[in-house]
């Protein structure tokens, strides 16, 4: 296997591929994650210090923009001087177009690689083919194009996809007709990135996503109600220590996926406990509102810009 660079930037708009991109590319090494909002001090250090059997050290700091500014000087003193036998990949997440800080570039660049982790949505295919290979689903390519066509460009949602029919369809080919038997419920999906968009914090996205389901005819309740579903799921994370790892987190919440957990907890760190159960008040309200006879329309844009603002 080819031996990783010692400092690597990756920097992209999907969280999830990023980390996904990061634990590729240390490969078959036991990496330490750390996101940079739970930074210590010591990481550095043990990176650069070597395992008690020998084996090669790797550290992937998730959301690098968040690091305090003590962490950044401390980054600054490795990057010159690397251990050439670790490791070292961190993960930037930008705003859509956005680039990196120019100076996490400025410190990257002279000593380390920095790549864009990004799919077109021509690329989502062939990469969905080659990750359901790597887990055994026999997915046809004509199947592939139908569930990023049902499911959207997301590669969270899509891996998480990919589950659902290998545990819908074991050691049995898969083609278009098993995807729409899977994902009949497309508004479900469609409902899924709306709540990916609001709490994420993404207000033009979240917004994009509502009109999007207003124009297929789903129901404003089916709608709120997965809201009301994620929020629930929101304030179980939020409830749960920092410091558990993600498997725990997902026990814990109700969970069925380790990504989810991660997903939830980087949402539900976009409020406060307090903020989530707000929220949970304008949801009981919207839905009073609705059953009440008052137009969708008008009731969950003005939900969603209160999520997203």
């Amino acid at each position: 296997m080819t031996t990783p660079p010692a400092v690597t930037l990756l920097w992209g708009e999907d969280p999830f591929l990023l980390r996904e991109t990061a634990l590729e590319l240390v490969g078959d090494r036991r990496p330490t994650e750390v996101d940079a909002t739970e930074w210590r001090g010591s990481e550095l250090q043990d990176l650069a210090t070597p395992s008690l059997f020998g084996e090669p050290r790797a550290l992937i700091v998730t959301d690098v923009r968040a690091l305090p500014k003590e962490a950044m000087g401390e980054l600054g003193g490795y990057v010159r001087s690397p251990d050439p036998d670790a490791s070292l990949v961190l993960c930037c997440t930008v705003a859509e177009r956005g680039k990196p800080p120019a100076a996490l570039l400025k410190l990257i660049e002279p000593a380390g690689v920095v790549t864009q982790v990004q799919l077109q949505r021509k690329d989502f295919e062939p990469w969905l083919m080659q990750r359901a290979g790597r887990v055994q689903v026999d997915l046809t390519p004509p199947a592939a194009r139908v569930l990023v066509e049902t499911v959207g460009p997301s590669a969270a949602q899509l891996l998480g996809a990919i589950q659902q029919l290998a545990d819908a369809f074991p050691a049995q080919r898969i083609g278009p007709a098993e995807i729409r038997r899977q994902f009949r419920g497309l508004g479900e999906q469609k409902t899924w990135d709306l709540c990916d968009k609001a709490f994420g914090k993404d207000l033009p996205g979240a917004i994009r996503a509502l009109r999007s389901i207003e124009e297929g005819g789903d129901e404003a309740l089916m709608v709120l109600g997965g809201i009301a579903a994620r929020l629930r799921d929101l304030i179980r994370v939020r409830s749960v220590s920092d410091r558990l790892p993600p498997s725990q987190v997902a026990k814990a919440a109700g969970l069925r996926f380790d990504w989810q957990a991660r997903r939830y907890r980087q949402q539900a760190g976009n409020f406060s406990l307090e903020e989530l159960v707000a929220i949970h008040r304008q949801v009981t309200e919207a839905d009073k509102a609705l059953k009440s006879g008052a137009v969708g329309d008008v009731v969950m844009p003005a939900l969603v810009a209160a999520i997203a603002a």
